[in-house]
């Protein structure tokens, strides 16, 4: 312990006689380590907002969608083509192996009216499963109970933006608006859910009954069509199963042929989910990896200044030799000296990178997530360095001659 501290002591001293040589030798540590921890920051806090965003869409979830339409050759995109029905939404509840729930949906841009105030937005018409299915809790009053849909009550449950715009502070529960102009009661208000991966505003939304959206308020020349269904699976292990079952379902109650094309088509939103994920891991990983080359470049100029060290002190080397130092000795006063250049460096770059973080969030609004793993990673990944790139220099004066040395000017 005693000779420990003994060559912890003339590695420090060696360190400050030399300050800015040092300061100067750490830069590349502190650039390479303050740059891992902004870019896994920004990494990490990406990925939190998706799988936030992510969650707020709802999970193990199947949007089938109508066809798209055709007009002298041209495809107007996707659910330009009505061919989804309410009895294809009932029928995928009841057959189709592993489904949880199922939720037939449609939707248009109405102008909302209450008293002076108004506000466009989209209105969906849909089921009492829709809310479960899409992650949407009701903050107060109700959701759509079953006689809504069965008797086409008008009856509206709508979200924070709505009810910002056309009530300000007013409560909106039992207050009439109309959509249109077929007058609403509003039964329901529902939490704030922000906005979606897509930028969309999950708020910006008013939920009524979809048989009165069908007679009352969209108006269409198939009756009994949905734009889509959503379908929640009842697992992870479930969404293939569900999927092929709906698959086949719908092509025998569409009469499609073997040979035909589906006249819908079906989102795995897990699959996006996951793939999403996977290209934000790689991104992370990626960006880990460039700032990992300046730590690269700031071990080699720790190996080249503890060279010049060697040389430098050469003939110090040789008093210690020819007093009873070891070989070992002089190795580890070196190697250690590299380690602590490493180590300082890597603690003020994971304070700089931990400030540079927090400024990137609060002028450029990023998302960011400082954890403890991304900072034990970049202070191993600097000691590391200290002691792989220390190393050369450190057995280069180990194998000093001792006469050589003293002779040394």
């Amino acid at each position: 312990m005693l000779e420990f501290k003994s060559i912890l002591k003339m590695a420090t001293v060696s360190l400050r006689i030399n300050k800015m040589r040092s300061i100067l030798t750490s830069l590349g540590i502190i650039i390479g380590v303050s740059a891992v921890i902004i870019m896994l920051a920004v990494g990490s806090g990406a990925s939190k907002k998706i799988a936030k965003d992510m969650e707020a869409m709802g999970s193990n979830l199947l949007m089938v969608r109508s066809a798209s339409a055709k007009s002298g050759g041209v495809r107007m995109g996707s659910g330009t083509r009505p061919t989804l029905t309410l009895k294809d939404a009932e029928a995928i509840e009841v057959k189709c192996r592993g489904v949880l729930a199922v939720a037939p949906y449609s939707s248009q841009t109405q102008q909302l009216t209450y008293g002076n105030q108004n506000w466009s937005t989209t209105v969906g018409g849909t089921t009492t499963p829709y809310f479960m299915i899409r992650n949407y809790e009701v903050e107060s009053g109700r959701g759509f109970l079953p006689e809504d849909n069965k008797n086409s009550t008008k009856v509206a449950v709508i979200g924070q933006t709505v009810s910002t715009e056309l009530f300000g502070d007013v409560d909106p529960i039992n207050k009439t608006i109309r959509i249109g102009n077929v007058p609403f009661k509003v039964v329901g208000l529902l939490k704030t859910k922000g906005s979606s991966g897509m930028g969309q505003d999950q708020d910006d939304m008013v939920f009524i009954p979809i048989t009165t959206a069908q007679r009352k308020v969209f108006g269409t020349d198939f009756p009994g069509t949905v734009n889509m269904i959503a379908v929640k699976a009842q697992g992870e292990d479930t969404i293939s199963t569900a999927q092929e079952d709906i698959t086949d379902l719908l092509r025998t109650r569409h009469n499609i042929g073997s040979k035909q094309e589906n006249d819908f088509e079906i989102r795995n939103l897990a699959e996006m989910q996951e793939t999403i994920k996977s290209t934000t891991k790689t991104m992370s990983l990626l960006l880990g990896a460039i700032a990992g080359v300046s730590l690269i470049v700031g071990g080699i100029g720790i190996m080249n200044i503890m060279l010049v060290s060697v040389t430098e002190r050469t003939k110090e080397i040789g008093i210690r030799m020819a007093i009873g130092a070891k070989s070992s000795d002089i190795r580890f006063q070196f190697l250690l000296e590299s380690f602590l250049l490493s180590m300082s460096g890597g603690l003020i770059g994971v304070l700089i990178g931990i400030l540079g973080a927090h400024l990137m969030h609060a002028l450029a609004g990023m998302n960011i997530a400082i954890t403890l793993p991304s900072i034990l990673l970049s202070l191993g990944f600097s000691a590391a360095i200290g002691i792989g790139f220390g190393y050369y220099p450190a057995y280069k004066a180990s194998l000093l001659n001792p006469i050589d040395a003293l002779r040394y000017e």
